[in-house]
């Protein structure tokens, strides 16, 4: 069974304290048209014998350029349907979303063409309210953001 997991950075923003979640975009063809509910938090696979945050953190840090800083509170653990397990942390930070610089994949494109091609993993990042949050997400990554919430409040932090 597979293991993927990754990290949820958030940030507080405006006279009202707003919590906003950093989501990113999925790259490559298959997702450039598709926007609701296709976006996801920073994570990957966990390599054979790897510590599971050490993961995230490496995954956050591949798929948006950036160096995530402690400290991490525990999100728990979600199953998607293909019975992969994701475990997700939160951590505090800020960024500039159009500043992110993912790693790439290649594959044949367009298919059966011969042809490889290489494409970013994301090809953009950006903030959103966890009830915004909520429309954009992999359905599978929501209770991520019931937990975010559960531990901040319903959207605002004092």
């Amino acid at each position: 069974m597979q293991v993927s997991a990754g990290l949820v950075m958030y940030r507080v923003v405006g006279n009202q304290n707003l919590l906003e979640v950093l989501l990113v975009h999925p790259g490559g063809p298959y997702w450039k048209r598709r926007d609701a509910g296709v976006w996801t938090i920073p994570k990957g696979n966990v390599e054979s014998g790897e510590d599971i945050l050490a993961a995230a953190i490496r995954e956050f840090r591949e798929e948006t350029g950036l160096v995530p800083e402690a400290p991490f509170t525990c999100l728990g653990e979600i199953r998607q349907r293909s019975g992969k397990r994701v475990h997700g942390w939160v951590f505090r930070g800020t960024c500039d979303p159009g500043s992110i610089r993912s790693n790439s994949f290649e594959i044949e494109w367009p298919p059966k063409s011969g042809r490889r091609e290489s494409f970013p993993e994301v090809d953009r990042a950006d903030f959103f309210t966890v009830t915004m949050a909520r429309q954009k997400i992999l359905p599978a990554e929501e209770p991520f953001l019931k937990r975010i919430e559960q531990e901040f409040g319903s959207g605002s932090i004092s």
